[in-house]
């Protein structure tokens, strides 16, 4: 009599050596999929896994998983050194766009995708679908892990069940994100790029404590958009807040595009059940991050990050220290997109100080450059603010000098006499 097979052992025997696997990344990583697979020890080998993982969400290396294995990733986190050292984990330095188009277009044998229910019972992917649309393009064998610990937004895509070839149950982890704890001087930066947003503003932010800080200091502003790549529980408050509304955008007017959603549970409930949060509309990145649907946005602000910034305006945003500790992402998608909108603006935040203050930001030169200096109209630390946007180089290294700390003003003044 022949037995009947598990869905675990269904997945296993998917997994052969030389597959190509995607692993969904950040808060849409399906834990409980990976997790069969690692106490699977020697039985799986040489498997070919595609992330991008997210440091605090994503602590797997997922190329010692599996014995003889490799993991090809887009963002490095502390948790991949190992096997990077080992030879076993590839970065590729590419633009969040970039990535979906190589997503669509390479072979990738199995997908291990996260899903739920939202309230009304139906099946959709999320709180992540950032390249979800290319991974369905182009797999041959989906595997969904359905996730019963939450209820899906009721903005993110639903999931077409006769695509999917395996469902396996789980109630795995809540996909949360720690919310930033503000400090003085994430709220001083916070306060200074707020009084450059104006009412009607689509803006875009990314996450961590200065993004917090700036979007805690719109709670005065009128009918802003949202369009970007991410959400945290900041942008949650000023939708619920009334502050955005999305009324004044030329597209997707009154309407929250985003491709993924990082915060708290409380955030993961409102998107599944608060009436507002069906203007929450999850796209993939060649909607999200695309230059030609973002340029039709009026008065588009990119707020961005950085690890460094020089004094002709280069910024780095993924080495410090000589090691890579993130990746080239989507700030440059929104960085060119801003500057192809009527109006737009991008502006890059950073304190000015890192290591305790013992190493200044503003550098005389940045070690890897991410964006260039034509990317960025304006740099703003906790000292204030510098507007690079048409500026000559002498002027740019002057201005960005004077939003420096005080301790390393002179050196930098050394440096380009």
């Amino acid at each position: 009599m022949s037995r009947v097979m598990s869905d675990i052992e269904k997945l296993i025997e998917l997994l052969q050596p030389g597959s190509v696997v995607y692993v969904g990344g950040s808060c849409a990583e399906p834990h409980s999929l990976l997790d069969a697979i690692g106490e699977q020890g020697g039985s799986l080998a040489g498997i070919h896994y595609i992330q991008q993982p997210l440091g605090a969400v994503n602590s797997r290396d997922l190329s010692l998983l599996t014995p003889e294995s490799t993991q090809r990733v887009f963002f490095m986190t502390a948790d991949l050194q190992e096997g990077l050292k080992a030879g076993r984990v590839e970065f590729v330095p590419m633009h969040m766009r970039a990535i979906f188009d190589y997503l669509s277009r390479i072979r990738i044998d199995v997908a291990l995708l996260q899903g739920a229910r939202d309230r009304e019972g139906r099946l959709r992917f999320g709180p992540n679908v950032d390249y979800v649309d290319a991974v369905l393009s182009s797999c041959k064998t989906l595997v969904i892990e359905e996730n019963g610990s939450y209820t899906a937004p009721m903005g993110a895509p639903a999931i077409d069940e006769a695509r999917i070839d395996l469902v396996i149950q789980s109630n795995s982890v809540k996909p949360t994100y720690p919310v930033a704890k503000l400090d003085e001087t994430s709220e001083k930066i916070g306060s200074l790029i707020a009084d450059l947003i104006r009412d009607g503003d689509c803006i875009q932010t990314g996450i961590g404590a200065v993004p917090a800080a700036i979007l805690n200091n719109l709670k005065d502003r009128s009918d802003l958009g949202f369009h970007g790549g991410l959400m945290d529980d900041g942008v949650m408050e000023l939708i619920a807040n009334g502050n955005i509304t999305g009324a004044n955008k030329q597209i997707d007017r009154n309407q929250h595009v985003l491709g993924m959603a990082l915060g708290s549970d409380e955030l993961l409930d409102w998107l599944a059940r608060d009436p507002k949060a069906e203007q929450v509309v999850f796209r993939s990145a060649n909607y999200t991050h695309e230059s030609t649907v973002i340029r039709q946005l009026d008065n588009f602000v990119s707020i961005n990050s950085a690890i460094e910034i020089d004094l002709m305006g280069q910024v780095n945003a993924e080495v410090a220290g000589g090691r890579q500790i993130s990746g080239t992402g989507g700030s440059v998608d929104f960085m060119r997109a801003a500057k192809m909108s009527r109006g737009g603006r991008s502006i890059v935040a950073m304190t000015s100080t890192a290591r305790r203050g013992s190493v200044s930001r503003i550098v005389p030169t940045v070690s890897v450059v991410t964006a260039l200096r034509t990317d960025v109209d304006i740099v703003v630390t906790e000292y204030g603010f510098a507007e690079l946007k048409d500026e000559s180089l002498k002027s740019r290294a002057e201005r960005l000098i004077a939003i420096a700390h005080p301790d390393f003003r002179d050196e930098l003044r050394t440096s380009v006499s």
